[in-house]
């Protein structure tokens, strides 16, 4: 079986994120897989050629959510295997925290079945993925150093 590798970004772009802590939200997309479970997740997408990991981030964030946002901080990867249409595929995701800065919440892009403002203190319990729940843990810990500085 042929193995290739693909790499992707995105992110976890927070609402309110000056604001106070239990006004912060993040815009979470939801897809259904193949047992007809709906799924929690950050959002995400493959690199474009001339793009960088920062640049797929801001743009997936805004077609899967419909929320634009900038960069703060890098999040960390997440690296995973997974076999498809008869080959390996070893997929590198690269996650940034992001502040919301306009746009309206949709669920127009069609890979995506809900979209949602999730509280930041229920992201642990909606999150589908371990390795993404993680990434929110890094996130509040970020969050709470940039509270803490500005103070």
């Amino acid at each position: 079986m042929r193995t290739v590798r693909e790499t992707s970004a995105g992110g976890l772009v927070v609402d309110g994120l000056d604001g106070p802590r239990e006004a912060r939200c993040a815009a979470l997309i939801g897809r259904t897989d193949r047992r007809g479970r709906l799924l929690w997740s950050l959002p995400k997408g493959h690199i474009e050629e001339g793009e960088t990991a920062e640049q797929t981030a801001v743009r997936e964030v805004a077609e899967e959510t419909g929320i634009h946002g900038t960069v703060v901080a890098e999040l960390g990867s997440i690296d995973y295997w997974f076999v498809t249409d008869g080959r390996r595929v070893h997929k590198t995701v690269h996650h940034y925290l992001m502040r919301s800065v306009g746009g309206e919440l949709s669920d127009a892009d069609v890979e995506v079945t809900k979209v949602a403002w999730v509280p930041l203190g229920e992201l642990e319990s909606r999150l589908a993925y371990a390795d993404e729940r993680r990434l929110a843990e890094v996130a509040n810990r970020l969050i709470d150093r940039m509270e803490n500085g500005r103070q």
